[in-house]
C-alpha cells in the first residue's frame, strides 16, 4: 500500500467518525429537546397579509443562545420561505420541511441581528421573532431576499405584537 492510499484510506475513515458522530449529536438534541410541545396548527381561514416576503428561514434557537438549535419539528432546519404576516399570526411557509405559524398572542418580540446559528450576514441582516412554544421561548431568524422588504416586514409585526395584548383585553370584556 502506498502513502497516497494510506491517505486516502485515513482520510474516509475520519470522514465516516466525523459524520457519525454529527449524527449522534443531533440524535441525543433530539431527545434533549422532546419536551418541546407540538407546533400550533395553521388556521384554516387565514386573514389577508398584512406584510410577505420571501427569504430564507435561517432556524430557531432558544431564546438568548443563538447556537442552540431546537432540532424537534425540523425548527432547526434552515431553508427557504415565504413569511407573511396575518392578523392571526405569522406563518413561515418553508420549503420542504413544513409550515411554521406563530399565533399572534405567542410573539412576544421582533428585532434585527447580524447573525445566528451559523448564518451571519451584514449588520441588522436578519429579522429575528421571540415567541412562546409552551414553556420554551424561541428565537426565530428569518433573512429576506430582498432587503426592502426587511423594513416593511419589521414595521409590521412590531406593530402587530404591540396591539396584540389590547387585543387580547378587549376580547376578554
Amino acid at each position: 500500500m502506498t502513502v497516497k492510499d494510506l491517505s486516502l484510506l485515513l482520510t474516509l475513515v475520519l470522514t465516516g467518525v466525523a459524520l457519525v458522530l454529527i449524527a449522534v449529536g443531533w440524535r441525543n438534541r433530539l431527545r434533549r429537546q422532546s419536551d418541546v410541545e407540538a407546533l400550533p396548527e395553521v388556521p384554516g381561514e387565514l386573514g389577508a397579509p398584512l406584510a410577505a416576503a420571501d427569504g430564507q428561514y435561517v432556524a430557531s434557537t432558544t431564546a438568548g443562545d443563538w447556537l442552540d438549535r431546537i432540532a424537534v419539528h425540523n425548527l432547526g432546519i434552515r431553508t427557504n420561505a415565504k413569511l407573511s404576516v396575518h392578523p392571526e399570526g405569522v406563518l413561515f411557509e418553508r420549503a420542504g420541511a413544513g409550515p411554521v405559524f406563530i399565533p399572534t398572542g405567542r410573539l412576544t418580540g421582533v428585532r434585527q441581528e447580524s447573525g445566528m446559528a451559523g448564518k451571519f450576514v451584514e449588520k441588522d441582516g436578519l429579522l429575528v421573532l421571540s415567541w412562546m412554544l409552551g414553556s420554551h421561548e424561541l428565537d426565530t431568524g428569518y433573512r429576506t431576499r430582498r432587503a426592502e422588504d426587511k423594513a416593511v416586514l419589521l414595521t409590521t409585526l412590531q406593530d402587530l405584537i404591540s396591539a396584540a395584548p389590547q387585543a387580547e383585553a378587549d376580547s376578554g370584556k
